[in-house]
Order: C-alpha cells, then sequence, then structure tokens
C-alpha cells in the first residue's frame, strides 16, 4: 500500500475514485499531455478512466499544493519494461501548467524517489522523456539521474506520430551518493 509523503509545499497521497474531477482540471489541458506523449482528457469520465486504468492500479500519488489544496499533478511508478526481474521501476510525472518552473515536480520526484529507495526497496529507478521536452530533462538532471541513450523511433503516442525517447536511470547507491 502506498504511503502518503510530505513535503514542504505538497502533500502526495495515493489517488482515489474521486479525484477524477481534480485530474481533469489539469490534465485537459492542451499544454500538458502532449508532452508526455497522451491527449488531453476530452471529460471528467476520460481522468475517471485513467485513474481507474492507470493511476489506482500502479503506484501513483496525487500531488496537492498545500497551500490550496488543490490536486496539480501526478506521480509514480510503474514497472519497467526493459529491467524484467530486477527491482526496477519507472518512474512519470504530470503537472498542471500554472504550477512549471517553480521546482515543484523536482520537490515531489526527489520524495517519491526516496520512497522508492527506503520503501520499496528498489536497485534502479528509469525515466524516459521525449527529445523535446526540457522541462522534463530538467526535473531528471536535478534529480540526479545518469542518461543512458536515446531509443529511436520506439514510442507511439496518442495522435499516432512516432517519438524518439531519452532515456535515464538512477541506480540506488547513485542516490546515497547524492545525499
Amino acid at each position: 500500500m502506498l504511503q502518503s509523503l510530505e513535503t514542504e509545499r505538497l502533500l502526495l497521497r495515493p489517488f482515489t475514485k474521486e479525484d477524477a474531477e481534480g485530474l481533469f482540471a489539469y490534465a485537459n489541458n492542451p499544454n500538458v499531455g502532449p508532452h508526455a506523449g497522451w491527449k488531453p482528457h476530452a471529460d471528467v469520465q476520460e481522468s475517471k478512466a485513467v485513474l481507474e486504468e492507470i493511476f489506482l492500479i500502479n503506484q501513483v500519488w496525487a500531488i496537492i499544493d498545500k497551500q490550496s489544496g488543490r490536486l496539480i499533478g501526478s506521480i509514480g511508478f510503474e514497472p519497467d519494461k526493459r529491467r524484467p526481474g530486477i527491482a526496477a521501476k519507472e518512474l512519470g510525472y504530470s503537472l498542471a501548467e500554472e504550477f512549471w518552473g517553480k521546482g515543484i515536480m523536482t520537490e515531489a520526484a526527489k520524495a517519491a524517489i526516496t520512497y522508492a529507495f527506503e520503501e520499496m526497496n528498489l536497485d534502479i529507478i528509469a525515466i524516459c522523456t521525449g527529445p523535446i521536452n526540457e522541462r522534463s530533462a530538467r526535473v531528471i538532471e536535478k534529480c540526479g539521474f545518469k542518461y543512458e541513450g536515446t531509443s529511436r523511433y520506439c514510442y507511439k503516442i496518442y495522435d499516432g506520430s512516432v517519438r524518439d525517447s531519452r532515456c535515464f536511470s538512477l541506480f540506488k547507491t547513485e542516490w546515497e551518493a547524492l545525499r
């Protein structure tokens, strides 16, 4: 069971079925999803389906802004398809546009990474991003991930186009050295 985490500005708590409207409030923005390869949510029902089919079955937290109490993003782990049989997960996240550029995602990611290594006993965390998603790449860099390489023409996104994927990873030993 995923535990809630608290940082200076954020509460990371497990998603619930009641979070569909909060998710939709930022996931309908055409500037949010396409950077990660998913289409903006068309309605609350689509957000509800994402909750049930992805967030609730994986280890994903709702990012809550402590000041306003609003759901402003998601962060969590799913199986690392490239490392079967290894204590590995892949990190993914999204954030409401009005919170970009404020260090929010880096703050959330560092809390999630700590949880992954200390509570989930992972040996390695992977993360991938598209070649033009510089904001995500900056979060990845600030968290200490190492660049592994670019998988070319490997990620089909919602509109049918295929993107390259820049891949990064962070070993538990590397994370410990950064602390």
